[in-house]
């Protein structure tokens, strides 16, 4: 399925698509503003409310490359439903939890219908595009996901300010998006007359080649640093470096969403241009540059600084990654694959809190940062490495 490039933001499957990364988003960002609410109410550390966000992430580890391939061989919809509904329930029966140990119990389960929504929303997006408009889609798409990044930590600040539960009730909106996808999303579905065994054999030989690994090093270092340096560990230095409350620090996730929504608007322009190589390089530097400047800034408000550098290279990096990925594999197996970028993405999710908690351990709020900028600089080197030719 193929639209005009000029039709292609009319397109009413993806709008669709669009609500179904919003909610991917929510699932963290709206409650990060919370954390040092949260904190205050159950006696916690920095390192023990990290649990809310690895909880969350873990399922997807185990669970993203079976929903995959149940979604190549029964058909998307019918693992996307189910994990909308699940999603919103038990995120929002995380508004009754009364002890940590429940909380973080509810986030795990509400993990399990989040684990399979990231993925499978990039695999329909391959599906229904191609070529430069596979691009110019997953650019929109990241500028989408940009804007759910500056909307729900606003919003889960603002709400943070009443009570550290209210953020939990935001995930309620996926049950209508559940229904919306149900009945109005039409999207190709692949064919699933291959026998398994084939089709197992033909998506493990495209996922372990030497550009297939590389790119799935890349995204799991750009989620460690993502969930372990900014939505894990910013906040709370937020809130004890300069005394920043919920609403503020809403506000400063909110300048790096911003800044990514507006570079992906250039994103489809860019990639005729740039290789997607050269992109990954200059994403990883100004991932470098954020984290290594984020602990010099005077004040609060200078830190939108480094994090809107954060936000700029989001639109740089992710929408070429998935772009490369979904090349590598046709739509028989896209879901598998892409399930399995999205696998390797959980593992980054979940890493995250727990690299960054130990460097926190060992080096204090700078040891965090440093140990960002490093991993970055690190990608740039295996992205030179094994990526020079895209």
């Amino acid at each position: 399925m193929t639209l005009a490039p000029q039709k292609l933001h009319l397109d009413r499957n993806l709008h669709i698509l669009f609500g179904v990364t919003l909610i991917v988003v929510m699932g963290v960002s709206s409650i990060a503003p919370a954390f040092p609410s949260i904190m205050e109410a159950f006696g916690l550390s920095a390192t023990k409310v990290a649990w809310l966000v690895t909880a969350f992430t873990l399922p997807g580890v185990f669970l993203t490359p079976v929903f995959g391939i149940l979604a190549d061989r029964h058909g998307r919809k019918k693992v996307l439903v189910p994990a909308l509904i699940c999603f919103s329930v038990f995120g929002v029966a995380c508004t009754l939890a009364d002890s940590f140990a429940v909380l973080v119990g509810l986030r795990f389960l509400q993990g399990v219908g989040a684990a399979s929504l990231g993925a499978l929303n990039m695999t329909i997006i391959s599906d229904l595009y191609s070529g430069n408009q596979r691009t110019q889609a997953l650019g929109y798409n990241a500028g989408m996901l940009s804007l759910g990044t500056t909307l729900f930590p606003l919003l889960g600040g603002l709400l943070a300010q009443i009570g550290w539960r209210w953020p939990f009730i935001l995930p309620l909106l996926a049950l209508p998006l559940a229904l919306i996808v149900l009945f109005r999303l039409d999207c190709p579905e692949p064919d699933r007359g291959v026998d398994f065994l084939v089709y197992m054999r033909l998506a493990l030989k495209r996922a372990t080649s030497p550009r297939a690994l590389a790119l799935f090093a890349t995204t799991a270092m750009t989620f460690v640093i993502l969930y372990g340096v900014l939505i894990t560990f910013l906040p709370v230095y937020l809130a004890e470096t300069f005394g920043a409350e919920p609403w503020a620090i809403g506000m400063i996730f909110a300048s790096t969403s911003l800044a990514t929504a507006v570079m992906s608007t250039q994103l489809g322009r860019l990639a005729r241009k740039v290789p997607p190589s050269r992109l990954l390089v200059a994403a990883f530097v100004l991932y470098a540059l954020s984290a290594a400047l984020i602990p010099l800034m005077p004040g609060l408000w200078w830190v939108m600084l480094p994090v809107m550098v954060f936000g700029v290279a989001q639109a740089l990096n992710i929408p070429c990654v998935q772009t490369l990925l979904a090349e590598l594999a046709p739509m028989e197996q896209r879901g598998a694959f892409m399930a399995l970028n999205g696998t390797v993405l959980r593992v980054g999710q979940t890493l995250g809190p727990v690299v960054m908690g130990t460097a926190y351990a060992i080096g204090g709020y700078p040891g965090v940062f440093m140990t960002g900028a490093v991993l970055a600089l690190g990608v740039c080197v295996l992205v030179l490495a094994t990526l020079r030719e895209a």
